[in-house]
């Protein structure tokens, strides 16, 4: 769902409207199972204007995820009841009234709604800082200082900025403090990023002599940053104390040699198309899913009084986003090919980075996957998403001497090590084992895969 829930229509088709009459509430809807509040980070429409279908009307941030409200009724916004940056506003609450016709508006300007106006007025959430970017550099002679371009705006104290403008902005290498907010307050928006054209600079021989700005002091040691925990961190504390807590976990690790899945990896990406290149992770995603239909006890949850046997494999992928942890899952990654799991994942990624997946998009899955190997992390053991009964860790892949039939009686192999972490109450240490067997089968062997 992309819009709040309309209360109530307080009147009927072809009734007169006279000034002062109520036409739509738009109230926070539940929009993801757990959601029991919600914070509104913007709103992209102000009184007055006129909202189309499809319009983006705000931003509300969710426990899972920042989610952009659709207009889904045509109209004009008569009241926003709900300032930005209200934390922790419950479900079900108004956050805004539209009305059919522009001039019915001024009968709202001065509407209250029992309840919100019980929700205290919260100054809007300071962004985090911006990542330390590195220094620009001085020029060496005090002469001849560098030279603010005319056209940058002087920032005053903090940078106001909404996330995804921020991740665009270190995507693109844009300074922001040279980018002038459009937004209320002067909040730095995705479209100013994407419009933001670098100022010239202009050369140093050719400045005006000045005298040299005194370069700030540095920071007293012992100084540090208080961050507001966003809804999405704070779920994922929750789920995580939850998970260690009440889950029996145990671990289990095995080598695997991916040699062969290298190789093939480089062959057939000479034969997909341009715009998809596999990925070593697309041939464990699909070799997971596939030891879930050999194993399915490994590819169920645990319900308190049922457990629950899937019969499709639906593989959640943990993401890193800048609000925190997500896992977009690849719905029916066991009758999928490389090329679609690869395309899904690419997609699914980039969407959670930008904070753009819809619900459905992340809520469920049946078994999950955690790779760090990108980062070159030999092995580690990871945190089950209850309900599931499974998470597999990956690590990344390594050349190691391995004991062969040869002359020299060893040879030289690329071995990945991977953990299982099992719930207890569901799999059995025998089940997990009997699951890494035949996942192992399929890295090694990948044209086992095609059976």
């Amino acid at each position: 769902m992309q819009m709040g829930t309309i209360a109530r229509w307080e009147k009927k088709e072809g009734e007169k409207i006279s000034e002062g009459d109520l036409i739509a509430e738009i109230l926070l809807p539940a929009l993801s199972p757990t959601m029991t509040m919600g914070t509104v980070q913007r709103w992209e429409k102000k009184v007055g204007e006129k909202l189309s279908e499809g319009d983006l009307l705000a931003e509300i941030e969710t426990d899972k995820a920042t989610i952009g409200f659709e207009v889904q009724e045509e109209g004009y916004l008569a009241k926003i009841m709900v300032s930005e940056g209200t934390r922790d506003v419950p479900l079900g609450t108004p956050l805004c009234i539209i009305v059919e016709k522009e001039s019915d508006i001024p009968a709202f300007a001065d509407y209250r709604e029992t309840g919100v106006a019980d929700i205290k007025p919260q100054a809007p959430l300071p962004s985090p800082p911006p990542p330390a970017a590195a220094p620009p550099p001085q020029p060496t002679a005090p002469s001849a200082p560098a030279v603010t371009s005319p056209g940058a705006p002087a920032h005053k104290g903090r940078v106001i900025i909404s996330p995804l403008a921020k991740k665009l902005a270190a995507e693109r290498g844009i300074d922001i403090v040279q980018v002038k907010g459009t937004g209320p307050d002067g909040r730095i928006t995705k479209k100013d990023i994407e419009s933001f054209v670098p100022p010239k600079v202009v050369p140093a021989q050719a400045a005006p002599v000045a005298p040299a700005a005194p370069t700030a002091a540095p920071p007293p040691s012992g100084v540090f940053t208080d961050i507001p925990i966003s809804n999405v961190r704070r779920v994922i504390a929750q789920r995580l104390m939850q998970s260690k807590q009440t889950i029996p976990h145990y671990y289990l690790s095995i080598d695997i040699n991916v040699g062969e899945i290298l190789e093939l990896r480089k062959e057939l990406n000479k034969e997909v198309s341009e715009n998809v290149k596999l990925s070593v992770n697309d041939f464990i995603i699909k070799a997971s899913a596939l030891a879930c239909v050999k194993v399915p006890e490994a590819n169920s949850s645990w319900l308190d009084t049922v457990i629950r046997q899937n019969h499709v494999v639906d593989v959640s992928i943990a993401v890193s986003t800048p609000a925190g942890l997500i896992t977009p899952i690849v719905f029916n990654a066991h009758i999928k090919g490389l090329a679609s799991i690869s395309k899904d994942v690419a997609s699914l990624a980039a969407k959670a980075r930008e904070g753009k997946l819809q619900p459905h998009e992340f809520q469920g899955g049946t078994f999950t996957v955690s790779n760090l190997g990108m980062y070159g992390i030999k092995n580690f053991s990871a945190i089950i998403n209850p309900p599931q009964a499974c998470i597999l860790a990956v690590g990344t892949s390594e050349n190691r001497l391995v004991p062969a039939n040869n002359e020299k009686g060893f040879d030289v192999a690329s071995m990945m090590s991977v953990t299982l972490s099992c719930d207890h109450r569901v799999v059995d240490g025998a089940v997990g084992a009997q699951w890494l067997a035949e996942f192992k089968k399929f890295l090694e062997r990948p044209t086992t895969m095609l059976l």
